[in-house]
């Protein structure tokens, strides 16, 4: 199967049908609330002995082979029982609510290394995984490189900064906590469609910009220099399905660029109230993951965020996630 460059995984993201706007609000599984999603269980699934020792079968499996990780297929990584579990957890992000956590995955009892080769592992068991940076990188690591949140081209996943909400380049963006935080480092996200729906009441006029591209500013990400910024619209609706891709710091911080004209009033309005009602507790719903916790994410119905943290002070203590960026076909 392979996998996707930078390019061809953001050209597959953003190929979203598009018939007509939406005006009437949304109903389904997707269009969720987490003052009611807080109170449930059914979006969090622990794994029972049978599948964390089928997990620790693939691994030595996988090991068995001598290859790289990266050079890992999913036959090489071999789940009989799980598979039909993992195409539920597959559906619930296409068709379903549009997240779902994974408990009890058994780091504590691995290396790094092995860690990296289940996650990896399970990541083409859900869909092909794609790279997340021009350089290329497929297995990302979410941690504090010490570098500086206020410089305006730092990535702030590398930082203990707040991170606004917003949208990955990819079909699906999932997490393994490998250790977490001493204090903060919520996950935060919130149904995009639910969000539109609250606009839909509140300013409805406001809607159909949302349909006409922002510019999206690129932060020096292109590595060949040419492209600073590029347009894209935030929702596409192709008669079933809403699609929102949101990128609150790189919509906004666009305006930098001499030749990007300031917002009108109208788009500075309906940022402001976009980003309102995303952060409306009633909601958003908190997570705060947990070692060996996985979170599955699709980026095309949840927009998430992160709270600010504390790290621990000691370097082998740190908050530190795996992350792969993951098309599903």
């Amino acid at each position: 199967m392979g996998f996707r460059s930078y390019a061809e995984q953001a050209a597959h993201y953003f190929h979203r049908p598009h018939v007509d706007p939406v005006t009437v609000p949304l109903s389904g599984p997707a269009s969720w609330a987490g003052n009611e999603m807080v109170r449930q269980t059914v979006w969090r699934t622990p794994l029972v002995s049978a599948q964390v020792e089928e997990l620790r079968n693939a691994l030595r499996h996988a090991k068995a082979t001598g290859k790289p990780t990266g050079d890992l297929t999913a036959a090489d990584f071999p789940l009989p029982a799980l598979s039909a579990e993992i195409a539920r957890w597959r559906s619930e992000l296409t068709t379903g609510r549009g997240f779902h956590v994974v408990a009890g995955v058994p780091v504590d009892s691995w290396s790094q290394a092995e860690s990296e080769i289940v996650f990896w592992c399970l990541g083409l068991h859900m869909g092909r995984p794609g790279a997340q940076n021009p350089q290329g990188d497929l297995l990302g690591h979410v941690v504090d490189t010490g570098d500086r949140a206020d410089d305006p081209y730092v990535r702030l996943y590398r930082t203990t900064a707040t991170i606004a909400y917003h949208c990955d380049a990819a079909d699906v963006v999932g997490l393994l906590c490998l250790r977490g935080a001493k204090r903060g480092g919520a996950s935060r996200i919130v149904s995009s469609v639910t969000v539109y729906n609250r606009l839909l009441q509140r300013r409805p006029a406001l809607v159909g910009r949302l349909y006409e591209p922002f510019l999206l500013d690129l932060r020096n990400e292109d590595t060949s220099g040419g492209l600073r910024y590029v347009p894209i619209a935030p929702c596409c609706f192709d008669g079933s399905r809403l699609r929102t891709f949101y990128h609150s710091d790189y919509f906004r911080s666009v305006t930098r660029h001499p030749d990007v004209a300031p917002f009108t009033t109208e788009e500075r309005d309906l940022l402001d109230l976009y980003e309102e009602l995303a952060a409306d507790p009633d909601l958003y719903l908190d997570m705060q993951l947990e070692r060996g916790d996985i979170q599955w994410l699709s980026n095309h119905t949840i927009l998430h965020a992160r709270t600010e943290y504390e790290d621990n002070p000691e370097p082998e203590g740190k908050r530190h996630l795996l992350r792969l960026w993951l098309s599903i076909d």
